[in-house]
């Protein structure tokens, strides 16, 4: 294998393959006997919502979980139970995607947007915890030619991951339509190359950083 982590990152695919697969079953094609089915098909809005939104999210996931890889080179125990507790939230999405697609729009999406939007601000801490391990101490799970400025914007960028997923849990209390689209907001965010996401939330820190080196 190319690396010590091969295998880990072959497991990890698998799982985010199978968990953004998952998500398109909570989509029921309308029975015959439900009545019109344009009419049906649009009474759905809430699932194509849910769908649409958690297939970003862990599409971002693995664009994030791929990111740090490329600088992981090397595994120890803990680092692959840290994998794996992120990988145990990522197969738990399906789940509050599916709550989310019931309820959104009826009684209990409160609750629904809250168990949604706290899924992901686990999630957001799992990263963190497994990238703080990878980069700390002599950084020895890192590859020997690693590019430390691509580190330290990853390190800034994900940092604040679990602040503002926890503003998006937090306005689930004051409006479910408002933290669905801070959802959608941090999507884009996290989507963004750490270049371009660390820029925006310490522009100031960074060019001096860049400037001093």
């Amino acid at each position: 294998m190319a690396t010590e982590t091969a295998r880990v990152e072959a497991f990890s695919d698998g799982v985010f393959a199978i968990a953004i697969t998952l998500l398109i079953l909570e989509i029921k094609v309308p029975s015959p006997e439900s009545g019109e089915l344009a009419k049906h098909l649009l009474t759905e809005w809430p699932s194509y919502l849910s769908f649409v939104i958690s297939f970003m999210f862990i599409g971002i996931m693995w664009m994030n979980h791929h990111r740090l890889f490329t600088h992981i080179k090397r595994c120890d125990d803990l680092l692959i139970v840290l994998n794996l507790l992120l990988l145990l939230g990522v197969t738990f999405v399906p789940f509050p995607a599916s709550v989310l697609a019931v309820y959104l729009g009826r009684q209990g999406q409160r609750t629904a947007t809250l168990l949604f939007n706290g899924t992901y601000l686990a999630i957001a801490i799992f990263y963190n915890i497994l990238w703080r391990h990878a980069t700390s101490g002599s950084r020895h799970l890192l590859a020997s030619d690693v590019d430390m400025a691509a580190v330290h914007r990853i390190t800034r960028q994900y940092a604040f991951g679990p602040l503002l997923y926890f503003i998006c849990f937090a306005s689930g209390w004051v409006s479910v339509p408002a933290s669905l689209v801070l959802n959608f907001a941090l999507a884009c965010f996290f989507a963004l190359p750490p270049k371009f996401g660390a820029r925006l939330v310490a522009p100031r820190q960074i060019h001096e950083r860049e400037a001093a080196n």
